[in-house]
């Protein structure tokens, strides 16, 4: 059985115009967060057991990365952390934005969100959790918006929606798959590997070290 956070990264692509920009009105939180590595940037999501991304561009040592408050980005640093099944994570000195994580999907064919950033400005996607009997793993029903992913946004975060409910992360875009039969599926890393987020923060319910910066209130 093939497993769909094992798969081709998406092609590059030219994107026309900013299709599908959003300033994120519905959702005043904005856990996006982008890590710089020294081949790049890429995209992750900072959730209640700290900044969790694929590791594309940097694996061990310490790491920058870029959070969004409501006043604007703040440039932070952490040590990266290898969690397992293409997992790595970082956390900051200080408390970011972040969302609870997800272990319960909704049904196949819920709508989900897809969110991250371009070029530093926001975008959501809104696509469909999909199955494949061959297949293990998140999947989503390809769309043109989610075609035209580039590499620097793989790690994008898919989020559960429900009404009167905080958003949920249940996985992070790692690729895309075709099948020998034609079939296509954009590929995630969900629920099934994001435990080890939780299983190696063990200790997030510790008190966080008081830190003082003129930058932080």
């Amino acid at each position: 059985m093939k497993r769909a956070s094992h798969c081709m990264l998406f092609v590059p692509a030219l994107l026309a115009g900013c299709a599908n920009v959003a300033t994120f009105e519905r959702y005043m939180l904005d856990p996006i967060v982008t890590v710089h590595g020294p081949t790049g940037d890429e995209l992750a999501v900072s959730t209640d057991y700290g900044v969790v991304f694929l590791g594309r561009g940097a694996q061990t040592g310490r790491i920058e990365f870029t959070a969004w408050f409501g006043d604007g980005p703040s440039r932070e640093e952490g040590v990266i952390e290898a969690l397992g099944g293409g997992l790595f994570a970082t956390e900051s000195e200080i408390e970011l934005p972040s969302v609870p994580l997800s272990f319960r999907p909704p049904p196949l064919g819920s709508s989900v969100l897809v969110r991250g950033r371009r070029g530093g400005v926001p975008f959501e996607i809104e696509a469909r959790l999909a199955a494949d009997a061959r297949v293990s793993g998140l999947l989503l029903e390809p769309n043109d918006e989610l075609e035209d992913l580039t590499d620097a946004e793989l790690g994008a975060g898919i989020f559960q929606l429900e009404a009167g409910q905080p958003l949920r992360l249940l996985g992070l875009i790692s690729g895309r798959l075709e099948l020998s039969d034609g079939r296509s599926y954009v590929t995630a890393i969900g629920p099934e590997d994001l435990w080890r987020l939780v299983v190696h923060r063990r200790n997030v319910d510790r008190p966080r070290r008081w830190v003082y910066r003129e930058d932080v209130l």
